[in-house]
């Protein structure tokens, strides 16, 4: 009787091999009793490793978001599943962002967007930080958007000055009131009980994969990337860091 050390299928590999383990190669006679003698060829390949996944969810309906901003949102949110099969966050954005009126920063990344205008909703499962690594408590956050200060304090702090502000959702009901730049890091201070804001980083949306998408960039940051549906009718393709820190 003939040894072959060929890979034998284990149940549950999907018709993987077990390499170096042998097996019986069939006699003769047990060849002619069989009525096919299936021939199954492995390939090994190197692949880069998975990033993660978007899965699509239901309408948001916690009762800890205010009403008002939930009649806002689109009714498909968004959660962002890492490659360890963890929830970095999950996100529903708003159906009809308005779009600014009036020039922009020359700089901005976004200049369609004013500062202090509600995007979408942020839910955390789990404790997480924001972009200067922070700790924030679970739960969800309304996200606004802001530019950095153009000023020496904040040189260098990210590739963009473009950010969302996190906000406690009870503590902020009106999705269309717009703040100045100090009430609303004062409400984001509410997020972290720090005398800092709770800042997400906006980055260019990745170009690998169509959105709704999470890829990872070269300082480990994970991205969100997605469409935002404006209020004039455009579309505006995005990416937020949903998991990663300002380079230290």
């Amino acid at each position: 009787m003939l040894i072959a050390q060929v890979g034998r299928p284990r149940s549950g590999d999907l018709g993987g091999a077990v390499p170096g383990r042998a097996c019986v190669a069939p006699s003769l006679p047990m060849i002619r009793n069989l009525a096919v003698l299936p021939c199954v060829l492995f390939l090994v390949v190197l692949c880069p490793a998975e990033v993660g996944k978007v899965e699509s969810l239901a309408p948001l309906t916690d009762a800890t978001v205010p009403e008002a901003v939930r009649k806002v949102l689109d009714t498909t949110g968004y959660r962002v599943v890492l490659h360890d099969g963890s929830t970095a966050a999950e996100l529903w954005l708003r159906k009809d962002v308005p779009a600014r009126t009036g020039r922009g920063e020359p700089d901005a990344l976004y200049p369609q967007l004013a500062e202090s205008t509600l995007i979408g909703v942020l839910h955390f499962p789990q404790a997480s930080t924001d972009y200067r690594g922070q700790p924030i408590p679970s739960g969800f956050y309304t996200l606004r958007y802001e530019m950095m200060p153009n000023d020496g304090n904040h040189l260098g702090a990210a590739p963009s000055r473009d950010f969302v502000l996190l906000i406690p959702a009870g503590s902020d009901p009106d999705p269309n009131a717009v703040f100045t730049f100090p009430d609303l890091v004062a409400l984001s201070r509410k997020a972290t009980s720090t005398k800092h804001p709770g800042p997400l980083n906006l980055t260019a949306a990745s170009g690998g994969t169509p959105p709704p998408s999470v890829s990872k960039d070269d300082q480990d940051h994970f991205i969100f990337s997605a469409i935002l549906k404006l209020a004039s009718g455009g579309d505006l393709s995005f990416g937020l860091v949903v998991k990663g820190t300002a380079p230290q």
